[in-house]
């Protein structure tokens, strides 16, 4: 874990229910957008009310309700955008502005290093964010459930695998920060979600297919 002091700021903005982020690093004054999908104005004045600037964009995937506030924030900004490279030509971005990454990829906010944790099964190309002990988990993991995977490029057998196996290896002291606020808190923890979640609990892949209606 980091010992560098890390800026998170958790917004919910758009009628989905998004969580939308900002990672900064409080000594260079530094932010990064992660899934700017709703009221981009409301998240660079965020910013700028916490006194930092922003400098890069992260995207756990790119489904609607997480880019599509990407092109405002572009004209506000120029900076470049990450984006699992499985799914980066899906997006409308000058060339100069993507970032293609991987798992296992780390991008430095400031002086914050930002690990990447490539979960496919909502969509091929969704990532989870790693930083300071705290995962943005996007619409894989949700608090107490998951993200679905019965939509055109989902795959419910490496969803199963993206959660039972990546991210249940994860300390249970990690913090987790969902892509929606779906639940009655907007935080919870891996050592929570293990004991609590049905989705992270159950035996065999056959018995999740089963759960999420794919057996």
């Amino acid at each position: 874990m980091s010992t560098r002091p890390v800026y998170l700021k958790q917004l919910e903005l758009g009628p989905m229910q998004n969580f939308i982020y900002l990672i900064g690093d409080p000594a260079t004054h530094e932010a990064a957008v992660v899934d700017p999908g709703w009221e981009v104005p409301k998240i660079l004045k965020a910013a700028e009310e916490d006194g930092y600037r922003i400098t890069k964009a992260f995207l756990t995937h790119t489904h609607f309700d997480h880019v599509m506030g990407l092109a405002d924030l572009l004209a506000a900004v120029d900076i470049p955008v990450y984006v699992h490279r499985t799914e980066a030509p899906q997006l409308s971005v000058e060339p100069g502005n993507l970032q293609g990454v991987t798992g296992g990829d780390s991008v430095l906010v400031g002086q914050v290093p930002v690990s990447l944790i490539h979960t496919p099964g909502h969509t091929p190309g969704s990532q989870c964010l790693l930083v300071d002990g705290r995962l943005l988990s996007g619409d894989t993991l949700f608090i107490k459930a998951c993200g679905r995977c019965d939509l055109p490029g989902s795959d419910p057998r490496q969803m199963y695998e993206s959660l039972t196996k990546t991210l249940k290896a994860l300390d249970d002291a990690t913090a987790l920060y969902p892509g929606h606020n779906y639940a009655e808190k907007p935080v919870s923890s891996m050592g929570e979600e293990k004991q609590t979640n049905p989705f992270l609990k159950v035996p065999t892949q056959q018995d999740f297919l089963r759960l999420v209606g794919a057996a």
